[in-house]
């Protein structure tokens, strides 16, 4: 992917930018999606560093791509059978000058170092633009939750809980849930980091309602995603009502993606999994959306029983739902999910707008298709940070001592993603490129932490 890139847009890169590109790759090789996610930032900051040639003699972008600490363990543990295994747990601290290292914990097969660092990378900018104080981190492990009982899941948490507990804290390092981490999984991980420090604190977001959690935090990214793809169409002067849309992924990002559209008066006809899509014309809504967590819950990975379920259905084995015929386009499920033949199908299917749910869904080919297009195209870390502003929420109320209703964290949810869409939209005009989401989101994300770095000094 990395050499695909470079040889695509070997022709139109800065000096600068091939400069630190040629850097990072020859420091971090093989890290093709964390080369991926470094160019597409830093090509946008050109403008930036034309106009503020003090970025560049302190070194921010050579900093920035660099992460403060990163650190790799092992992970043993022993399964219901009495066999022992060993996984590798990870954690990426990639920049603490706006306040904690703050990002989730994926656990999943294909978690490595580079797409840890892409994902800690990307979180740097997204929790700038929430304007709440956090840096960027992300963590995680190669183990599969997938067919494991709560005693293995329990005893696999431990044992990463028992390295990781000394390298995060409240106001150090703080935690969430993300692909294969869930509500158990954190329990799991906040019990242990309780037993081993003896101290109840916001260490991790993401916990159970009777015990620190926040209200809207599983559905938030979906309806931050939502809140903002309303915003998209609110400058053609339209919105979600009456808008057909297509959501990929069933977990959930996607299930709050869902109820939010519905709630806007739009109409969701996709949803997909590792073994393919589904398609239903009724739209997914009502009881629809509860058999969504309840396909989840199954630990099968399937969408499939969906169409086996509701008659009405269609399921597509093996495909991606990018060739059906919608008005928005809403990615939820995982990195370069979206190329440029996705691209090319929903353009022609008359698409208008794509909002990414999940991290760097579109490829680069994919992106510049949607803004070659004029396309309305927001990516993920402006669309989808109303995951980790609800998690800012819940470290705020958990530092207050007190839990906010539901509609007060949604209240907040949704000023939060107006005003991230409101700096995309004002920063890119700035810089000369109007309707650009993806420059006025590096550029607004990059601005604050660059300041930060710049009256904190050579750290």
């Amino acid at each position: 992917m990395a050499e695909a890139i470079a040889s695509h847009r070997a022709g139109h890169l800065d000096p600068f930018v091939a400069q630190v590109m040629k850097d990072v790759t020859a420091k971090n090789p093989g890290e093709k999606e964390f080369h991926q996610a470094v160019q597409e930032v830093v090509e946008t900051l050109v403008p930036v560093l034309k106009r503020h040639p003090e970025y560049r003699k302190a070194k921010i972008i050579e900093r920035l791509v660099e992460p403060e600490r990163v650190v790799i363990f092992r992970v043993p543990w022993m399964d219901d059978k009495g066999e022992f295994h060993v996984n590798r747990g990870l954690r990426v601290q990639f920049n603490s000058a706006i306040g904690p290292y703050k990002g989730g914990l994926r656990f999943h097969p294909s978690v490595n170092l580079s797409i840890l660092k892409f994902l800690g990378f990307e979180q740097i900018f997204k929790n700038s633009l929430t304007t709440l104080p956090m840096g960027g981190g992300k963590g995680g492990s190669d183990f599969n939750p997938k067919g494991k009982s709560d005693a293995e899941t329990m005893r696999f948490c431990q044992s990463f809980m028992t390295e990781l507990f000394r390298h995060i804290g409240a106001d150090v390092d703080v935690p969430a849930g993300d692909i294969g981490v869930g509500g158990r999984e954190i329990g799991y991980l906040f019990g242990q980091y309780k037993r081993l420090t003896r101290e109840f604190t916001g260490v991790l977001t993401g916990k159970g309602l009777n015990w620190g959690g926040s209200l809207v935090r599983p559905e938030a990214t979906g309806f931050g995603v939502v809140y903002f793809a309303q915003e998209q169409l609110k400058t053609r002067g339209e919105g979600i009502k009456g808008k057909v849309v297509a959501v990929s992924g069933f977990g959930n990002v996607a299930w709050g993606a869902v109820q939010k559209v519905n709630e806007l008066g739009g109409k969701v006809v996709t949803l997909s999994g590792p073994d393919g899509f589904i398609h239903d014309e009724d739209g997914v809504s009502g009881e629809k959306v509860d058999f969504m967590l309840k396909l989840r819950a199954s630990g099968q990975d399937v969408v499939s029983p969906y169409a086996e379920k509701f008659k009405g259905a269609q399921f597509h084995a093996g495909k991606r739902p990018w060739g059906v015929k919608v008005d928005v386009a809403i990615p939820c499920a995982t990195q370069n999910e979206l190329d440029g033949k996705d691209a090319a199908e929903l353009l022609k299917n008359g698409c208008v707008c794509v909002t990414e749910g999940a991290n760097m869904p579109s490829t680069p080919e994919a992106v510049a298709a949607f803004q070659a297009a004029k396309v309305l195209f927001a990516p993920g870390k402006a669309s989808n940070a109303g995951g980790v502003a609800t998690s800012g929420l819940e470290m705020s109320q958990n530092s207050m001592r007190m839990s906010w209703s539901r509609e007060e964290v949604d209240r907040h949810l949704h000023g939060i993603m107006v005003n991230i869409h409101h700096s995309c939209v004002t920063v890119a005009q700035e810089f000369g490129d109007p309707g650009n989401y993806v420059m006025g989101a590096n550029i607004a994300g990059f601005l604050k932490v660059a300041n930060a770095m710049m009256d904190q000094g050579l750290v």
